[in-house]
């Protein structure tokens, strides 16, 4: 237990902000979660439920540059952009295509193997002293290609990943059908992670660590923080009924809406935008799915869950405030009935929610410039779930006033 205890607010109950509050009260500190919504209500509800430790490559690449003419204004493909939102992105994808040449790309993925070393230790440790193995299904994954062309094209990923220590194995013929029974015969080879990981339900599996959290005097606060203030007596949140809390720390975690709480209140301007990601979750019994596969080439996953099975993924990249798009399910539901063809595609429930999206495919971690009693982590993109126990932990050393358990220099907030 840490000698001096902080009273510190957490803005957001998502995944990363639960994360935080279970290491943060686990060290004694007095900790509030603020939501407008509740325990993992919205970006964290409906998320792949995927642990994927082994995800070291970002999505800013040469090769996603040269693919990107030809996606970005399909609006079903596996990257869009509404076209109305285009201007409004443009800073965002200038910084993209900076993180996108080959220096660049490798410090980030150096930045992103360390941190996911990080978050495979502390999740499995965390999940330990909370009780909750069970939920974490330890079957690996399966990414499947449909052409020799599509395999070879991958080969860069894989060697990065083999020099940051991750296993894997190629796969093809009777191997492949063992994996992954009743696929159709147009994939030619597919590659198998073993230390892949997946809960049970994405949902269930947050609630389930803010459970830990309460042990340990967490406590939740559903309201709707409309300001960050700064006075003689610290640092405080202004919420929608007029109302302050006062803390001696503010740890944001609000997701994609975190640059609207900071903004006015720092000179500094984080590009973040969203992935808006979609899908549909099949009943019990849609298939016999025996772990996640992962169609790269289309840019969309299929897990199984506690609850049935969950088709989705892909990019689109318009803001908070346009409408769904739900034909971007529906064409992911078509291409996956296509790939396993004893797929049941009815009763299906649609889903759309917005990944805190940063052009290098790193988080925010730091102090704001302004203000050090009000620290940033958010930015994590698809990866909230899995990177969440990382983030926890870092931000617990510096609230601590302790060296970070790693370096934290790629993910500072004034990287941009």
């Amino acid at each position: 237990m840490t000698q001096t205890a902080n009273r510190i607010f957490i803005i957001g109950a998502g995944i990363v902000g639960i994360a935080s509050a279970a290491l943060l009260s686990e060290q004694g500190h007095a900790v509030t979660v603020i939501d407008r919504s509740g325990i993992a209500e919205e970006t964290s509800k409906g998320n792949a439920a995927a642990l994927a430790f082994s995800e070291i490559m970002p999505l800013a690449s040469p090769k996603t540059l040269l693919r990107a003419p030809k996606w970005l204004f399909d609006p079903l493909g596996p990257l869009s952009i509404r076209p109305s939102y285009l201007p409004k992105l443009t800073p965002w994808l200038w910084q993209f295509w900076k993180a996108s040449m080959p220096g660049r790309q490798q410090a980030s993925i150096t930045a992103q193997a360390r941190l996911m070393r990080l978050a495979e230790s502390e999740m499995m440790a965390l999940v330990e002293r909370a009780g909750i193995t069970r939920m974490v299904h330890h079957d690996g994954s399966l990414e499947l290609y449909e052409s020799e062309a599509e395999f070879n094209s991958t080969a860069d990923g894989w060697r990065q990943r083999e020099q940051a220590g991750i296993a894997f194995e190629h796969v093809r013929g009777a191997r492949l059908a063992e994996l992954q029974p009743g696929l159709s015969p147009r994939f030619v080879a597919g590659t198998f992670v073993p230390g892949w990981k997946n809960v049970s339900e994405p949902q269930a599996f947050a609630q389930a660590l803010w459970s830990y959290a309460e042990r340990h005097g967490a406590v939740f606060e559903k309201a709707e923080v409309r300001a960050l203030e700064r006075s003689e007596k610290g640092s405080s949140l202004r919420l929608a009924d007029g109302t302050t809390r006062e803390a001696d720390r503010i740890v944001v975690c609000a997701g994609s809406w975190s640059t609207r709480l900071i903004n006015p209140v720092t000179r500094l301007r984080i590009p973040l935008d969203t992935e808006r990601g979609y899908n549909t979750t099949l009943p019990p019994g849609a298939f016999d799915l025996k772990r996640q596969l992962i169609f790269g080439h289309h840019g969309f996953v299929m897990t199984p869950l506690e609850t049935g099975v969950r088709v989705g993924g892909a990019v689109e990249l318009g803001g908070l405030d346009l409408p769904p798009n739900f034909a971007r399910s529906k064409a992911m539901l078509d291409k996956a009935a296509s790939f396993l063809p004893g797929l049941k595609t009815t009763g299906g429930v649609e889903w759309m929610g917005f990944r805190p999206s940063l052009p290098d495919t790193l988080p925010v971690l730091g102090a704001l410039p302004e203000d050090p009693s009000v620290l940033l982590a958010f930015g994590n993109g698809h990866l909230g779930l899995t990177q969440s126990a990382a983030m926890g932990r870092l931000i617990t050393d510096l609230v601590g006033h302790k060296t970070p358990s790693i370096d934290i220099a790629a993910y500072r907030p004034d990287r941009f």
